[in-house]
């Protein structure tokens, strides 16, 4: 165990996070999601964890980018890409919370969302069983203090 960090990280999402550079992209996805099977390098698993926790304890540690349009990213529904299921509301409190710089979420269609997905550096799985329980987070930088 270490000091201020979510214990619900493990040491390989940690590694993970750290190693990350600037622009990387790290996706949390819920227990549907098929992570492996459209070739994601690193999926690092919680299985039973909801993927709003795994988002905040995330978030605790990794700023996102404030140098690009669209640093988070979700899932259209299939079939009516207006829709907003309660778990992106959720979401979006997370973000807007945890974060000083005001970041809305932009969504990606079904099979687009894979495609960024897989050329991601690395995928969280978690336990989360709401639909659409997805999003992409690009990481940005620590400015100097």
């Amino acid at each position: 165990m270490l000091k201020n960090i979510p214990p619900i990280l493990s040491p390989e999402i940690l590694y993970s996070l750290r190693a990350m550079g600037h622009g990387d992209v790290i996706a949390i996805v819920d227990a549907n999601f098929p992570a492996h099977s459209i070739g994601c390098e690193r999926v690092h698993r919680l299985d039973g964890i909801a993927a709003t926790d795994v988002l905040q304890a995330v978030l605790t540690l990794l700023p996102l980018d404030t140098f690009v349009p669209n640093p988070v990213c979700t899932m259209q529904v299939v079939g009516d890409a207006k829709a907003v299921p309660p778990i992106i509301d959720e979401f979006q409190s997370l973000i807007d919370r945890m974060n000083e710089a005001e970041i809305k979420m932009s969504a990606v269609e079904r099979f687009g969302f894979y495609d960024l997905a897989k050329n991601s550096f690395a995928v969280i799985q978690t336990g989360e069983t709401r639909l659409y329980g997805n999003i992409l987070l690009t990481k940005g930088v620590i400015p100097p203090a």
